[in-house]
Formats: C-alpha cells, structure tokens, sequence
C-alpha cells in the first residue's frame, strides 16, 4: 500500500496523522530533510507528503513541486491569524490544502486521503464499475480492493484469502456479466497508477516500474501495450481515463484469470 510522508514535521503532527491513518490505510515515513523526501518519493510508492511551512526553505518546496507535481502536498502546522502570506506561498506551489495543528488534528487524516493519488485515481476511474460492468457486490469490493494495492503484484489467491472465498469461485464470480479478467483488472489498475506517475517529470519509466514492482522496464512496456496500446513513455500523457478508454475499446480479455 503505498505510503504517506512527513517532512520536517512536529512530533505531535506526526502522532495526528498516524492516528488519523491508522485503520487500514497508509503507513507515515517521517523525513527529516528534503533530501530524505526525495529519496522516499524514489524509493516507495508516495500517496501524499505533509509538511510544515514555517520549516520549509520555500526553494526546496519548489523544486519538490517541480518534479513531482502530481504527488498531492498538505501544509500542516500550528498556522496564526498572521500567516497570510504563508497561506498565499502554498497556494502559489499548488498545496492541496492547509490544516492546523490542534484544530484540524481530527481530521487531518481523513483530509490526506481525499487528497491522495489513490484516491485522485478512484476519480479518475470513476466510470469503471459501469463501462466494466462490475454491478455485482463483489465485483464492487475485489475492485475497491485492487484500486489501492497497485504498488506491488497482486495475485487473485491473495484476493481470494481476503475475502474468505476460494480462487476458482472469485475468478469465476468477478468474470460473470462480460465483465473482464480479473488479472486484466488488476493490470488495469497499476496501469493506471504507473500513468499518474510518470504525468511527473522525477518520475521516468524505470523508477515508476519499479516503485510498482514491474520485474523489469519492458515487464512494464508490455503489460503497457497489453492494457492500453500504447508505449510506457505515452502513459504520463494519456492518464488514468486514457488508460481506462483504451482498454475498454478491446483489451478486456486475457487467456488466463
């Protein structure tokens, strides 16, 4: 699953935040440098990051903004009536949103995932469950489920075992109604992620095959062409919904569940 990162912040924003995250969502790497950060945005699967402005020099935070303008960013610190211009300099980068130590510590977790890449990817796949026709209960829930597990392979056993039914029965189940392949599914769906990724200028086709546990580039290259007819290099421009239309229009199927 992938991973939420603070940098530079309190120990108390930090408490908040894995608390906030703590059932069943991401795990919080603590950073303390930009260095730090950036070497955990190229080594693990980055959801978001969570910093404190009143710490930041504002020439890292641009540069971080720079490369990876797509990794969601969140300002998180004890604000005062009197950070106006502070608020304005995070805006001015793009940050997502602004929460306050003590005020918003309640819900500064909820706030993380609305504004992660997993969940940017939900809406960007919003119309899956239709033009796929996932209309069956558990469709729904092995698709929720295939939608945040994107940084590694997921077998259809590990499936299976989470939701305390057999493989046979799940592929068989998942497939009813024309619906596809479950393996084509779960390529789909880190298809998808690798698309957002590599929308980042720090992100090139290898480091995103292997934050998404691709055995090699070209293990990405086909399960690329395979998914959506198109080279690694062109997913960062045609997106999570280029990658969805492109497999509707007939890459459904596979040999195998």
């Amino acid at each position: 699953m992938p991973a939420v990162a603070a940098v530079l912040a309190s120990r108390r924003a930090v408490g908040a935040l894995r608390r906030g995250l703590s059932r069943g969502g991401p795990a919080v790497v603590v950073c303390r440098s930009w260095s730090a950060l950036e070497r955990t945005l190229r080594s693990r699967l980055i959801d978001a990051w969570v910093f404190a402005p009143q710490r930041a020099a504002w020439s890292d935070v641009t540069r971080i903004r720079t490369d990876y303008p797509g990794v969601p960013a969140l300002a998180y610190a004890p604000f005062r009536p009197d950070d106006g211009e502070l608020l304005l300099a995070c805006r001015a980068v793009g940050v997502a949103a602004a929460l306050v130590e003590q005020v918003d510590d309640a819900v500064v977790g909820e706030w993380v995932r609305r504004c992660s890449l997993t969940e940017q990817r939900r809406r960007f796949l919003n119309d899956a469950p239709r033009v796929l026709r996932l209309a069956d209960p558990l469709q729904a829930r092995v698709w929720g489920l295939v939608l945040e597990r994107v940084d590694r392979p997921l077998r259809t056993s590990e499936i299976a075992r989470a939701l305390r039914i057999s493989r046979e029965h799940l592929s068989r189940q998942f497939g009813a109604g024309g619906a596809p392949n479950l393996k084509r599914v779960i390529d789909l769906t880190r298809i998808a992620c690798a698309a957002q990724l590599l929308s980042n200028p720090g992100y090139d086709v290898r480091l995103a095959g292997r934050l998404l546990g691709f055995a090699s580039p070209s293990h990405l290259s086909r399960t690329a062409r395979r998914i959506a007819n198109v080279a690694p290099a062109e997913l960062g421009e045609l997106g999570p919904r280029g990658v969805l239309a492109a497999f509707v229009r007939g890459n459904t199927r596979s040999r195998t569940a």
